[in-house]
């Protein structure tokens, strides 16, 4: 018991310290805008567990356990990677055109809400893929049943991720078939991140959350939170203007979409 009292005591001392970096970042960012540096045309979020986020000119996973963040106006920061709940890259901001003809959409709009619900879906997984893994199939369906999420659905957010391979790593640090970030891992209680059956469970509780937060039809919505984060998603009152969430979107509706009369591709 004692052990465990160390321990606890330990992760609240390194929080404590993460946090006052992660605040010491916003000031850099902040002074750097009271200074007057111009906001970037394109830059990459990074997004804390307490919903707080930094805007970074750059960013590097460290040892696989560390993010090393680059500043705009200088300086660089290196937080422990499971405080981070995700990072978006190519935050689009552009200021007024001069002349209206100049202007232009900053990215192509992702389709509205499907209307279809993530909640309905069909038993018979053959007539949603010509080919899937066994292992995969089962695990998904176990997760559906369990959380009421469209298996389908499913199926599209693990392609878009990660393509089907269990032991991806992204750039970002997230991992395993539904790219989860540590800290979200954590959260939703995913002990392996590798193991399909235990990432599927916590990937489809998330999708299932997000479901709940945003509306069982607002497959849009609910996407771009899984991407962007639900904050971001309610700061825009819609999908947020970050190219790489649009694009994210689009992907997985263009896969999910309306269900056809015969099988559909695999993962």
């Amino acid at each position: 018991m004692e052990s465990v009292m160390i321990e606890k005591e330990k992760e609240k001392d390194l929080l404590r310290r993460v946090r006052g970096t992660a605040a010491a970042g916003f000031a850099l960012v902040f002074l750097g805008v009271f200074l007057g540096a111009a906001p970037a045309a394109q830059a990459t979020l990074v997004v804390f567990e307490d919903g707080r986020h930094i805007r970074v000119a750059s960013y590097e996973v460290v040892d696989g356990d560390r993010l090393t963040v680059g500043l705009h106006g200088g300086g660089s920061m290196t937080i422990p990677l499971d405080v981070v709940e995700r990072i978006v890259d190519e935050e689009y901001e552009r200021p007024a055109p001069a002349k209206p003809e100049d202007a232009g959409p900053i990215a192509a709009e992702p389709p509205a809400g499907t209307g279809r619900s993530v909640r309905a879906f069909s038993e018979n997984l053959s007539l949603l893929f010509s080919s899937l893994s066994p292992l995969y199939s089962s695990h998904i369906f176990a997760a559906a049943k369990e959380h009421k999420v469209d298996p389908s659905f499913i199926a599209a957010v693990i392609k878009v991720e990660s393509n089907g391979h269990a032991y991806a790593v992204s750039r970002k640090g997230a991992r395993g078939l539904m790219q989860l970030m540590p800290a979200t891992a954590r959260r939703l209680g995913v002990r392996s991140p590798f193991d399909p059956r235990d990432n599927i469970r916590g990937g489809v509780a998330y999708l299932a959350e997000l479901a709940e937060r945003f509306g069982e039809t607002n497959a849009d919505l609910i996407l771009a939170a899984y991407n962007a984060g639900e904050n971001a998603v309610e700061e825009y009152g819609g999908v947020p203007p970050y190219r790489e969430t649009r694009d994210y979107v689009k992907r997985v509706l263009a896969l999910w979409g309306p269900l056809p009369q015969g099988a559909r591709a695999a993962l």
